[in-house]
């Protein structure tokens, strides 16, 4: 949530450059008339620096970013996909427009993909796998890139709540074949809309950055309008204005993160000590964004009082228990071709994950937290609990 919250005179700065050198929005060409000004290209290359990668594409949103991953990675009509059922339904929406069929595995105490069942919902379709780190926390990415090393698949980061966090040092996003990232609005770096890709191969990078615009290869022996192309494609391009937002937002991601995991310990050490209060579980090495803190309650029911208490008390919580429908698998009747990939059975799928999620409750963590903050939680989660007791 917090990229809105660091937004300004930064941000005003770079756009203001924009149209200080002539004023042009779209990412190519008119040279003559910028000044030499271009915003989108030089945030992707802060942001591929940033990550330790040789190359980043800017699109327009998350989702955009995971569908021009699966056209750059070759994944179309006849292949199976598997991410994790808890996840948010863009994930399963950009595998359903590639043309490849979704498949959803259960998560673990992680709240990430849990690699055993991975494995287990592998067929010889199955051409990729989109590991999702939930709300922040790293998925177990030791396990799961293993897993498609010995299966032959390619992994695909859905690294929407993740930029800017780490496992074992390394930046996620930059673990499998390609990483994705939103910047929508709630994100920890924010463009309004938009989205990056990173890459360590060329070529899944030029043939993305050919796909997400209509399959121009940008020839700098040719004009753009006279341009060689080798496929087709579609537009995700991302505008200069985003590009100058996310420069300076960029610059900014290393203090949210750590503001926002200064405030998740606060929180964290002042509930810590409340009867039948379970930490979500975190992989060894994991440096996390610290989106939300994750808990379980002892009951469903338990978990919906928190909810309660904590609305009662000018509070609220992010995604769970609230908002599981936009982000469960198992809720998705509206999406057909999920809904056969699982025998039809959507309602009764996932009973692992139904268990976790229903006790869950994620407390959003911000940049900006009010004093009374911390005493307020702890005394709504303590309401919640004595009413489990009675």
């Amino acid at each position: 949530m917090p990229g809105y919250e660091v937004i300004g005179e930064e941000e005003l700065k770079e756009i203001r450059d924009v149209f200080s050198n002539g004023g042009v929005l779209f990412r190519h060409g008119f040279d003559g008339a910028r000044n030499g000004c271009y915003k989108v290209r030089e945030f992707e290359t802060a942001f591929a620096e940033m990550m330790g990668v040789p190359y980043a594409l800017a699109v327009t949103s998350g989702t955009a970013a995971i569908r021009v991953a699966l056209a750059a990675l070759g994944i179309g009509r006849g292949d199976e996909v598997i991410t994790q059922c808890f996840t948010f339904v863009a994930t399963v929406e950009a595998i359903i427009e590639s043309g490849a069929t979704p498949v959803c595995a259960d998560i673990d105490l992680t709240l990430n993909l849990d690699p055993t069942d991975l494995e287990r919902r592998i067929t010889p379709r199955t051409k990729a796998v989109i590991a999702v780190h939930m709300l922040g926390t790293p998925a177990r990415l030791p396990e799961i890139i293993e897993i498609c090393r010995c299966r032959g698949l390619k992994l695909i980061e859905d690294t929407a709540w993740g930029c800017g966090g780490r496992l074992q040092g390394q930046p996620l996003g930059t673990w499998g074949d390609v990483g994705a990232f939103s910047f929508d609005f709630a994100k920890t770096m924010t463009t309004g809309e938009g989205g990056m890709l990173t890459f360590r191969d060329d070529k899944n990078y030029r043939k993305a950055a050919a796909w997400h615009d209509h399959g121009h290869e940008n020839n700098p022996s040719v004009p753009r309008w006279e341009d060689t192309r080798s496929s087709g494609g579609f537009n995700f391009r991302m505008m200069e204005l985003q590009g100058a937002v996310g420069l300076a937002q960029l610059k900014k991601l290393p203090h949210v993160v750590k503001a926002q995991q200064v405030n998740k310990n606060i929180l964290w050490e002042i509930i810590e000590d409340l009867p039948g209060v379970m930490p979500r579980i975190t992989p060894p090495g994991s440096y996390e964004t610290a989106d939300a803190l994750v808990f379980l309650a002892p009951s469903p029911q338990c978990a919906s009082n928190c909810r309660q208490h904590l609305l009662q008390a000018g509070l609220s919580t992010k995604i769970l228990p609230e908002a599981i429908t936009w982000h469960f698998a198992g809720s998705w009747t509206h999406l057909p071709e999920l809904v056969q990939s699982h025998d039809g059975k959507l309602d009764s799928s996932f009973l692992p994950t139904r268990k976790i999620l229903s006790r869950a409750v994620a407390l959003p963590i911000g940049v900006n937290m009010a004093s009374d903050t911390p005493e307020k939680v702890r005394a709504s989660i303590i309401m919640a609990l004595d009413q489990h007791k009675k």
